[in-house]
Formats: C-alpha cells, structure tokens, sequence
C-alpha cells in the first residue's frame, strides 16, 4: 500500500490553527490505515509493542494527510527511531506549504502509541528567501523543543517550496535534551548522541578556504560546549555554495578540502581525533555537496558511549581509490572522509553512507549518461554495504542489502534528469523515504550523488569462524 496521501479537500493549515508541540501524544482511536510506515526495521520485541498501525479494515478514518509523505520506523529494544520524508503539494505560498509539511509530521507520529520527539530536520528550500518565514513557522511550532534545524538551499525536484528529513524519537528510555537553537543531546542505553546543525561561517563573504576554516572552528567550539570532539564525530554535512565555481583558478571545493585537511591534521596533533588499531586517523563519514549561493554550512553528528559492545568501523570501497588517498590531480589536499561509518551496538549495525557517485577507482565513469551514473551510484553504495566488504573489514555476519536502507537523498544536477533518475532508484531500492533535491555535485562531469543510512542485524557467527577470532 501506498503511503502516499492527500488531503481530500485540499485545504490548508494555517497560523490560526492550534500550536502543534514537537512531542506527539498517542491517541489510539485516530490511526489512520494511509500512514503505515513504509518500512518497520529490526523489529526489537520490547518495541512492537510500543509501535502499532490501523489498518483499513474497520477503519472509517478518511485520509487525513496534505503532504506525501513515507517513512520508516526503526524499532530497538527499548526505544522507537523514525525517519520521515515529507513533500508538500507544490501550491500555496511558502508558509501554506510550510503547515502542511509540519502537521504531517504530527500525524505520522500520533500513529505511534508512545510520545514522539522530533529531534533533527533538514529541510531543502527552493531559495533563500523563503528561510525566514519558515524560521519563524517552526519556531512558533516547536517554541523551546526546537529540533536541530539546517536549511539547504536545494530545490525539490518536484517544484515544492520546501521539503523535510526529520528523524523522531520515542520511548522511556529516550531523554532528549534542547540545549541551544541548533544543537540537540539524545541518550537511550547506554548511548549519547548529539546533533549540530547549521554552523555558518562567521563572514560569510570570505574566500572558500576561509569559510571552511570558520565553520570547523565553530563546530570545534559547540562540541565543546557539550563535553565532545571531533573524536567523537560519526558524521558530517558539508553544503557549499558555488562547490564547483573557480576562485582564483582554483575550485572552491578544492579550497574547502584542503581547509577540512589543515583542520583534522591539528585536531590529531591535539588527540582530538579518533585513531584506528593501525594507528591511522579515522575519519567521519561525510557529504560534500553544493547548494545555491557562495555560503558554507556545516552539520554534524557524534556518539558518546562507555559501553563495551559499541565500535566504530570506517568503511571504504574495494572498487573505489579511498578519498583520502586521491591523487593531487583532484585536490591539493585530499577529502578527508570515510566512504561510510558503521556503528556497531551489540548484535545491531548502523551504516551512515557518505556522498556516493559515479566513480571506479579514483575516476568518473558514464560521463554525460544520467541513467548509467545513477546506476553505478547505486552499485557502489550495494558493495560498500556489503556483506563481503564487512568481512573484508574484519566483522563477519554483519552487512547489509539495498534494501535495509531507512532513508535516501538523491541529488540531482539538473532538473531535466530528475524523472529518469528517479525511475532507477525506485526501481533499485523499492519502497524507500526519498528526498530528490536540485544540486550541484563536487565534479562538474558527475550528474547525480546519493546517501543514505541502513539498520541491519548481525547474523550468529559460526563456531569456526568465533574460534578464528
């Protein structure tokens, strides 16, 4: 079943409407059958019991929703996680589109039967002139509950005014905590994650290499405030503007590169950065990718644990040159990012995949081909997911397939490509939360970028290869 949904009688919410708080109180006799997720992930026993849908049967609840919406709902053992892919219709001014987007959230998450908090949001603007009324839409929503809120200006394919990835939490183990307009503390079992979002440069003209070194200064600052480093960073999200556009001949994300580059290598010297066994840096998975305007933006995320079963494993792709191993030919400083990041809770894996394009080895392939880039996009993020590369990287019965990814972004060049491209991705990946949005990418040949995060179980090893260890 479709959970794509519209209001039946096209009408819009407005600021006369009541408040809608960022937690969401359950009411078990308003479940509509058209907001089952699209996909239920891991399944935690404790959890089923948390999250339940209606179904059609007996259910004479009319459609309910304005926006299309999917999304997946993501069950641990002691708390529920869901990420939600919101689009608006694509009429109405900003501020209509805006009500739409924010009161299908709350629906989505009153067909849960525990409170819901939403924790993080990026939200895709069609221009920059619409970002400050929706600031004040949210703020006036969520008023102190404010998620960690990034505004990305990268049109929706789709001619919206916006769109939205927000992820949502629930459960009594779940303690969420609002400390600033941008930051926002998640801790459940044993785990403390933290969301940074949206650190701008503090002079927003400067030259590309200046703007990176403010933003990852500012980054440094606020982890700091919450007792975090760039050690404990999992993930990051570089948005730049005019990525590809030359600045004194050089391109702008090249300058960016060799600021991020300069950055880590005094994080290391300060034992600010995680070091692998081999006693190599690690690096956070990453996406670097444009946006309109000359602005930089940086979000990150980090995981802080004392827990004995959770590891980091930094993944890289065996059909593809590591990004920090790049030749100079593609940066004077090389990417400093990892192809994707594992996180390994107990018999549980979660992937963070980085920016991911249409590259073998070190070199873009399907020059000018939209349909062949997107599906060596895909190939590559099945093969670095997979179970034979986490055994390549040391953890066997751990991996993952297509198709326990929760979420996607796909970003797309050019508008004209949007229907082709998208056609592919639903038919590799099937039923999945999407949000296609306008961008440039970090090589001006490559026409597509793609990432994404996948939940997957580790199978019980054998007893050979448990005596092998």
């Amino acid at each position: 079943m479709s959970n794509d949904s519209k209001n039946q009688d096209g009408k819009s919410e407005t600021a006369g409407q009541p408040v809608l708080g960022t937690q969401s109180t359950p009411e078990e006799s308003v479940i509509c059958y058209q907001m089952q997720p699209i996909k239920r992930m891991l399944s935690g026993s404790e959890c089923r019991s948390m999250c339940h849908h209606g179904s059609a049967e007996g259910n004479k609840m009319p459609p309910c929703l304005l926006s299309d919406q999917s999304h997946s709902v993501i069950e641990l053992e002691k708390v529920c996680r869901v990420g939600l892919m919101i689009t608006p219709q694509a009429r109405g001014d900003v501020v209509d589109q805006g009500w739409e987007a924010i009161s299908t959230i709350r629906a989505v998450l009153r067909q849960l039967s525990i409170p819901m908090t939403v924790t993080s949001q990026n939200v895709f603007v069609s221009s920059a002139e619409v970002i400050e009324p929706l600031q004040q839409l949210f703020q006036a929503n969520y008023r102190d509950r404010m998620p960690a809120t990034n505004f990305i200006v990268q049109p929706p394919c789709g001619g919206q005014a916006l769109a939205i990835e927000a992820w949502a939490i629930g459960g009594e183990d779940a303690d969420v905590q609002f400390l600033s307009p941008n930051v926002v503390s998640i801790q459940y079992d044993g785990l403390h994650w933290v969301h940074v979002s949206g650190v701008k440069p503090a002079d927003p003209d400067a030259d590309a290499y200046t703007q990176a070194q403010q933003v990852f200064d500012q980054m440094e600052y606020q982890l700091a405030e919450v007792g975090a480093s760039f050690k404990d960073v999992v993930r990051t999200w570089i948005y730049q503007g005019g990525i590809t556009d030359p600045e004194e001949s050089i391109e702008r994300y090249r300058e960016m590169n060799r600021a991020r580059t300069d950055f880590f290598d005094a994080q290391q010297a300060l034992c600010q950065m995680r070091i692998s066994s081999e006693g190599n840096m690690i690096y956070p998975a990453s996406t670097g990718i444009g946006m309109i305007g000359r602005e930089l933006s940086l979000c990150a995320m980090t995981l802080q644990t004392e827990r004995d079963d959770v590891r980091l494993l930094p993944l890289e792709n065996p059909q593809q040159t590591s990004a920090f191993d790049y030749s100079k030919s593609f940066s004077a400083k090389s990417p400093k990012f990892s192809r994707a990041m594992a996180v390994v809770i107990g018999d549980y894996v979660t992937t963070w995949i980085s920016g991911t394009a249409s590259i073998v080895n070190s070199e873009s392939v399907h020059i000018g081909d939209i349909e062949k880039q997107t599906e060596q996009t895909i190939d590559n993020i099945q093969n670095l997911i997979s179970a034979e590369n986490f055994e390549r990287h040391g953890v066997q019965g751990a991996g993952a397939e297509l198709s326990d990814l929760a979420k996607v972004r796909v970003y797309i060049k050019h508008p004209e490509d949007y229907e082709k491209c998208r056609a592919i991705c639903e038919r590799r990946f099937g039923p999945l939360p999407t949000i296609y949005a306008q961008a440039d990418v970090c090589r001006s040949d490559l026409l597509v970028e793609i990432e994404g995060v996948a939940f997957s179980q580790i199978h019980e090893k054998s007893a050979s290869s448990e005596g092998d260890e």
